[in-house]
């Protein structure tokens, strides 16, 4: 019997914080510092990393289709001062429609943390996204890892999880392959700059503030090692727009 894993969910504050490092460890080598940046994010969920850059001085603009998260955004919107309010655009619609939205070349920075694994066809969005990022600019793309999918139920003890993820169809997690994705990058003229694993070793994230540092480090090293990253729970994928 088989079954296919669970969607892609929202990450924990530790799958955050990690998320959040890697990609500023990207933006610092690809842009000049205080470079004021146009950032798209493709269903942006609760809007975490959005949030985060417009607060840290750049321009955000979230593409969603689920009408209540955009609703939840707009309330947690309303709650920042000003200046962070008119720096984010809310639009309505999914990871495939931003070529109906938005020109090409209109954004520097480019995230899909979760709508590329919710796509009908994953390598249309993909294509999708590199056509409205500007030449010298980051695509940042988060997927589940289908090379190590037992990994992360067996881990966690869930042994029933564990056997229906070894019996998924292999032609089912073919598009999120970390091999298949790097020749996709490179086919769009958006070819693989870096990688990290999120995910590695998929604990709860201790209540003791100490503990819980110690373990955000050694996720952080893990995600940059192999072969530790290749097992990870999801990939962090970054492509580089060619000039």
């Amino acid at each position: 019997m088989s079954a296919q894993p669970s969607r892609l969910g929202q990450l924990d504050g530790l799958g955050q914080e990690l998320l959040a490092r890697q990609l500023d460890e990207q933006i610092a080598a690809g842009f000049e510092v205080g470079r004021r940046l146009r950032v798209l994010d493709v269903g942006l969920g609760r809007g975490v990393q959005a949030l985060r850059l417009a607060r840290a001085g750049h321009d955000v603009t979230g593409l969603e289709s689920d009408p209540d998260l955009l609703e939840l955004l707009e309330k947690e919107l309303a709650e920042e001062p000003e200046g962070i309010r008119k720096r984010v655009r809310l639009v309505s619609g999914g990871s495939q429609d931003t070529g109906a939205h938005f020109l090409p070349g209109t954004f520097d920075i480019v995230l899909c943390h979760g709508g590329l694994i919710q796509a009908r066809d994953p390598a249309i969005t993909l294509a999708g996204l590199a056509r409205v990022l500007d030449a010298g600019g980051l695509l940042s793309v988060l997927i589940r890892n289908d090379d190590a999918l037992a990994m992360h139920p067996g881990r966690a003890g869930d042994w029933d999880a564990a056997l229906a993820a070894f019996d998924f169809p292999e032609h089912a997690g073919r598009a999120f392959e970390l091999e298949t994705l790097t020749r996709g990058l490179a086919g769009i003229g958006t070819p693989l700059r870096q990688w990290y694993g999120v995910g590695v070793f998929g604990h709860a994230v201790p209540s003791d503030e100490a503990a819980a540092e110690r373990m955000l480090a050694v996720e952080e090293r893990a995600a940059r090692t192999d072969p530790y990253r290749s097992v990870a729970a999801m990939l962090h994928v970054c492509g580089a727009r060619g000039v």
